[in-house]
């Protein structure tokens, strides 16, 4: 199982890394503005939950394929966002994408470290979120996922969810998407 949530993992830290860069197209950066805002938006979220729990190692420092997945999401983009018709669309479907994987992966690391419960669906929530707001905010733009619509509150249920299905003797490898579906659906 601990290789299925490295990939979602990975997969999770790309798909924020995109939508930092799609917000960088919004503004018309150049490349490096492409790379440190999908940097930021990519492994914000980890970095902040790392720093709380008092992990040994904040995780893109100890692997640094995470920063390498921001650096090559980033890059991608900058060459397809101008095919793109509508950026603020796909940053927001990508930004449901990542919170629904975000909001169980920080839930699920959380618990690995020992957090009670409620503790890890704060961490979760802060892993699904943080990272956007910090890049909203850096843009000087109102945070999305603070805007209308079910962003932040999409992350509760996803991470809440996680642990209630465990504590109902779900498996991980069942409660993991299950979880994930439920915070992505709403």
């Amino acid at each position: 199982m601990s290789e299925v949530i490295q990939l979602v993992d990975t997969l999770a830290v790309g798909v924020f890394a995109i939508t930092g860069a799609l917000a960088a197209a919004e503004r018309r950066l150049d490349i490096l503005g492409f790379i440190l805002f999908g940097t930021i938006t990519g492994i914000g979220g980890g970095t902040a939950r790392d720093l709380l729990l008092g992990t040994d190692t904040i995780f893109w420092i100890s692997q640094t394929r995470y920063l390498w997945v921001c650096i090559g999401a980033s890059v991608a983009t900058w060459f397809l966002a101008p095919m793109l018709n509508s950026l603020h669309r796909v940053l927001l479907w990508a930004d449901a994408v990542g919170i629904a994987l975000f909001s169980v992966l920080g839930t699920i690391k959380a618990l690995q470290w020992g957090s009670p419960p409620v503790v890890a669906v704060v961490m979760g929530m802060m892993t699904a979120t943080f990272g956007s707001i910090l890049r909203d905010t850096l843009l000087n733009q109102e945070p999305v996922l603070l805007g209308p619509g079910m962003y932040v509150t999409a992350a509760q249920p996803g991470s809440a969810s996680y642990i209630g299905l465990q504590s109902l003797s779900f498996t991980a490898a069942l409660a993991m998407p299950l979880a994930m579906a439920l915070a992505f659906a709403l």
